[in-house]
């Protein structure tokens, strides 16, 4: 029968100290633990005791249901409480030699008796090679083990019945005090298991070491102030080696012969789980399994300092052959004859916690998300905790687990983040930088506007008087090439003033509706394009008409085509795109020209800067067709490569216009 008590979960999780780092998921046997947002948690239904979890977990996140303030308060109302100590103590207790010393530190917490388990473990061997002997046509589990029974009866119901019909010699002690010091007598059991805390009704309570030697602590007890104390009755014999691999082989004195012998030994959560599984597929099932979740109870979970394997072994092995050495014989036959015939025997209940399985159809949809889409795909790297890519599927389809715990999945997924961060990051510099542009050009508008309003009325007079006198004077006269002269000039600051005023956004747009496709092709035949130049244009427009000022934007699109000529002297390939994006129009003129400088990017639409030679141009270009662009309530953007060892060379100039369609 399977102790129930109204408490918390046998293994839980403390939140606050969860890394989620999956070791915990990787080394329970039973799969018992179910991620969800981050939080590695126990399912209480299907965990089966064996404290995998937290042997390893190195910040102590795991822990398991405490009963040090129960044992306390039982001592403190009970003067007759028997403790019955598990064989491991040997290797727990290496610092003291003698074995009386650690019996004297018990009974001084307030235990009236101290005995030990493997007397029980005696009776049970005795049980196990009976039941061999007279049942050679059935083949048995091992049962000592409380959670390798909880496994079986959980994850292999249909095997219940093979498990051997025998209580572990933890119960049978219990029964052995109860007819030797009274059945009301209270029992607590000390030792290395979590599991033992859930494993039947009896005993009252248990310990482990850790919270042995945290009771020790609490009550100042230390070996110089006890008494070194033999154990209570009934002393125990071979049954002290139970703790180790092939205990129950040893305690019966069974030769193992690899010919004859019909017993395997399986120890740790692996191996416990292959040979439970060929056993169940009839591999090995003409033998007898001796199993041990834990490599032997000497590495239980609830050992304090678990030491190491094999030093463990040994400090129980020459605990065993000393205290063989010293044994009454005479008086263990005794007590044997006395408590052989009380009731070993045992039954157990299927506690069947399987998940139905996901078909395959679920498993590879899941795959289509996690981008395993082929068998290559698959890694199996056991860093999701899960021994394959299948299983970790199948526990995400059962709800234990989450897609974000597959390390190559989360890597791509954070990848294609850092992509995309790096693409926002470009655009939210880009338009960072045309912010404090348009800052810049608001604040070089303002002065032009201002300069041109100054500069205009002035040079009206100039003009007109100009013209005046050069009609006044003949041809001939020396004068008359001095007043063309101060005219021509005269007329070109006139039509400086007038870039100045188109880019300081002061001149008003008269709207009318234009075929934009025809209207490029005209803005085309107004340039005069070189023989080594291919124009390529391409429409892909869904509606064709469109709101501008005409003679503006003409202005605007053949400024940008004379500068994508200039950019290929020596010939090369202008390519021009219309499309709708949204409700706007999106014209992209892109050439293969010389490209323009990194250093000058940021330049481009400054009043009168350029990198022509002096009397090719006046610098006006560009920030009067930005001008022209923004009294539009439209963008322009400029992209381009001057460096042909990263990509072929030129510049691509792209303008973005609400699309109106009405005056």
């Amino acid at each position: 029968m399977i102790k129930i008590v109204d408490r918390q979960p046998l293994v839980f999780t403390i939140a606050d100290r969860c890394k989620t780092c999956y070791t915990c998921i990787r080394e329970c046997p039973a799969k018992a633990i179910s991620m969800q947002n981050g939080q590695a948690n126990v399912i209480a239904e299907r965990c089966i005791g064996c404290g995998n979890c937290v042997k390893v977990c190195t910040r102590k996140a795991k822990s398991f249901y405490n009963e040090e303030q129960q044992v306390l308060d039982l001592l403190a109302t009970d003067p007759n409480v028997v403790a019955c100590v598990a064989p491991a103590f040997p290797a727990e207790f290496k610092e003291y030699e003698d074995h009386r010393i650690v019996v004297g530190m018990i009974k001084k917490l307030g235990f009236d008796k101290v005995v030990e388990v493997s007397f029980g473990a005696d009776l049970v061997a005795m049980k196990y090679k009976e039941i061999l002997q007279n049942q050679k046509s059935k083949k048995f589990i091992s049962s000592d083990c409380p959670a390798i029974v909880s496994y079986i009866t959980k994850y292999y119901p249909n095997l219940t019945n093979s498990l051997a019909p025998v209580v572990s010699p933890l119960m049978a002690i219990v029964k052995v005090i109860k007819s030797l010091y009274g059945e009301n007598r209270k029992v607590v059991f000390i030792g290395p298991c979590i599991a033992k805390k859930t494993e039947s009704s009896s005993p009252d309570h248990v310990l482990t070491f850790k919270e042995l030697r945290s009771l020790f602590e609490q009550k100042n007890i230390v070996a110089i102030d006890c008494n070194p104390v033999e154990f209570d009755p009934p002393l125990g014999g071979r049954g002290a080696v139970f703790p180790i691999s092939r205990g129950i082989i040893n305690t019966i004195n069974v030769e193992e012969n690899l010919v004859q012998g019909n017993i395997i030994v399986a120890e740790g959560r692996e191996n416990f789980k292959e040979a439970i599984s060929e056993f169940d597929n009839g591999y090995i099932d003409d033998h007898n399994l001796e199993l041990l979740c834990c490599e032997g109870c000497i590495m239980g979970p609830g050992m304090y300092s678990e030491g190491k394997r094999y030093e463990n072994r040994a400090f129980v092995t020459r605990y065993v052959r000393k205290k063989l050495d010293n044994l009454d014989y005479e008086d263990w036959q005794k007590n044997y004859e006395k408590f052989k015939d009380i009731p070993l025997d045992r039954s157990f209940l299927e506690d069947d916690s399987r998940v139905k399985a996901p078909t395959i159809e679920e498993i590879e949809e899941l795959y289509q998300k996690m981008g395993k889409f082929e068998e290559q795909d698959r890694l199996d790297c056991h860093a999701c905790g899960y021994e394959s890519c299948r299983e970790h599927a199948i526990a995400v389809l059962r709800g234990l687990a989450e897609i974000d715990m597959c390390l190559p999945y989360t890597l791509d997924k954070l990848k294609n983040m850092v992509d995309e961060l790096n693409t926002k990051n470009n655009k939210l510099e880009s338009v960072q930088q045309a912010l404090k542009q348009s800052e810049k050009l608001a604040h070089l508008g303002q002065l032009a506007a201002g300069i041109a309003h100054e500069i205009n009325n002035p040079l009206g007079v100039v003009i007109m008087y100009s013209n005046i006198m050069l009609d006044e004077v003949s041809p001939d006269s020396p004068e008359y090439e001095d007043l063309k002269l101060i005219t021509d000039q005269a007329l070109r600051c006139k039509n400086i003033v007038s870039g100045l005023l188109n880019f300081a956004r002061k001149n008003k747009v008269k709207f009318t509706s234009v075929n934009i496709c025809e209207f490029v092709n005209n803005c085309l035949k107004a340039v005069i394009i070189p023989e080594n130049i291919t124009v390529d244009q391409k429409c892909y427009l869904s509606n064709f008409n469109t709101s501008i000022d005409e003679e503006q934007m003409t202005q605007a699109i053949t400024n940008i085509i004379k500068n994508a000529i200039e950019a290929m002297p020596d010939g090369g390939n202008l390519n021009i795109e219309l499309s709708n994006e949204k409700e706007n129009l999106k014209m992209v003129f892109v050439d293969t020209g010389s490209g323009i400088k990194d250093e000058h990017m940021d330049k481009l639409f400054t009043p009168f800067f350029t990198t022509k030679e002096i009397g090719k141009g006046t610098g006006l270009g560009l920030p009067t067709t930005y001008g022209i662009i923004k009294m539009h309530k439209g963008k322009i953007n400029v992209e381009s490569n001057s460096d042909p060892n990263k990509a072929q060379t030129g510049t691509k100039f792209t303008i973005t216009l609400p699309q109106l369609n009405e005056l």
